[in-house]
């Protein structure tokens, strides 16, 4: 089993979700979190553990990264959201992070 995998495994043991977010200038957030809410293209969503899996395109707004840290913000613009697994990947055309809220 490679690492990512047993990272991924051991973060749907916990009960929680592997977070990547990339646009094409860098990789913003890889991370673990409780809850993702992003703004789809024909409005927003919501992403728990054990989603089934989905693909979306993104629309423009503020995606929220919400783990046990805070709630980690970015704005982002175009691209597409994938849920595979306990795995959320966010690839954004335009993307900034905004900083976390406690």
């Amino acid at each position: 089993m490679t690492d990512a995998a047993s990272r991924g495994r051991a973060g749907a043991r916990a009960g929680g979700m592997q977070v990547s977010v990339v646009s094409p200038e860098q990789a913003l957030f890889e991370g673990d979190a409780a809850a993702v809410i992003a703004p789809a293209f024909d409005g927003k969503v919501g992403i728990l553990p054990r989603h089934a899996p989905f693909l979306t395109l993104l629309g423009a707004g503020d995606l929220v990264i919400h783990s046990g840290a805070g709630d980690r913000r970015f704005q982002v613009s175009g691209g597409f959201l994938q849920v595979m697994g306990d795995r959320v990947r966010v690839v954004a055309e335009q993307a900034r992070d905004r900083g976390t809220v406690p």
